[in-house]
């Protein structure tokens, strides 16, 4: 397998946290959460900072809880201060660059080359194995599964269909004495919590961390989430999911086509925003289609 496969392979997988992230939050809960760059990065700062202070293994449950409290605090602001939740997450993203710099010790870059992590752990039991060349592969399709299963498993559950039923339709979650406020907590919450993860897992991957290393990933992750909705025609919850972590490989193989082609790099962002138009206008497109087709044939029969 080529280097520029296994790392389009990897980045996608990584990538495919947040995505996860997303479904749960745009999806199923119905908010567009603005607050994805920050929170990611978030997670890869405090990640990198616990596993820099000699804590491997802590550093995935810390970059998890800090997006947890990103997360309530986006839905605090928008479910107890009245504000929107567009504007709930852009506040919080610019707040989380102070932030993400103050956890790094006022720097905007922290280097882990020697720094142990659970990279470097999963390498070093499987480097008698044939797994040895893959072992980052495996840590990151252990977290990919781990989270769609606790997603089939949480939206089964009460609180996960009051979630559900909150995203599509408040007035009855409501009228059931249920307050959406708290199910908002609760469901964007734990979608932070994989975007957290997510970064975390990029930053020990990559042996290193800046302050910009969450950048564009809401375009990123919304493109990929898009794109996998086409190839989810059927309603389960299971093929969604998959398609999700689908649409986030073709999303990072265009992203690998294009550098491949020689396409500069400050270009990417552009290439980010044609996938995200495209992917919401084909199921528009799609739906005027046959229309389209009909007015064709109206006119044929009129001549």
């Amino acid at each position: 397998m080529s280097a520029l496969i296994l790392t389009t392979i990897e980045l996608s997988l990584i990538g495919s946290l947040t995505v996860l992230g997303l479904y749960l939050s745009y999806t199923v809960l119905n908010i567009c959460d603005l607050s994805t760059d920050g929170c990611f990065t978030l997670g890869a700062c405090v990640g990198a900072m616990v596993a820099l202070s000699g804590h491997p293994h802590l550093a995935i449950i810390a970059a998890m809880i800090a997006g947890i409290f990103s997360g309530l605090t986006v839905s605090i602001l928008q479910c107890y201060f009245g504000i929107n939740s567009l504007l709930s997450g852009i506040i919080v993203n610019t707040a989380l660059y102070s932030v993400n710099i103050a956890v790094m010790g006022n720097s905007s870059l922290v280097n882990l080359n020697k720094t142990v992590t659970v990279y470097s752990i999963a390498k070093g039991l499987l480097s008698d194995t044939p797994f040895s060349a893959f072992s980052s592969l495996l840590i990151e399709i252990f977290f990919v599964l781990a989270l769609i299963g606790f997603l089939l498993f949480f939206l089964k559950t009460r609180i996960g269909l009051a979630v559900k039923a909150t995203g599509d339709n408040r007035v009855m979650v409501e009228a059931s004495s249920i307050d959406p406020r708290i199910i908002t907590l609760i469901g964007l919450s734990i979608a932070n919590s994989f975007t957290a993860l997510s970064g975390c897992l990029l930053a020990l991957s990559q042996r290193s961390c800046n302050i910009d290393i969450g950048s564009g990933m809401v375009t990123i992750a919304l493109a990929s989430l898009l794109i996998g909705r086409i190839f989810s025609k059927e309603r389960k919850l299971t093929v969604s999911l998959f398609c999700a972590v689908l649409g986030t490989f073709i999303f990072r193989s265009i992203y690998a086509l294009a550098l491949r082609l020689n396409m500069p790099a400050f270009m990417l962002k552009l290439v980010s925003a044609f996938i995200v138009a495209l992917a919401i206008s084909i199921p528009y497109l799609r739906s005027k289609l046959p229309l389209i087709k009909r007015r064709r044939m109206l006119k044929k029969e009129a001549a």
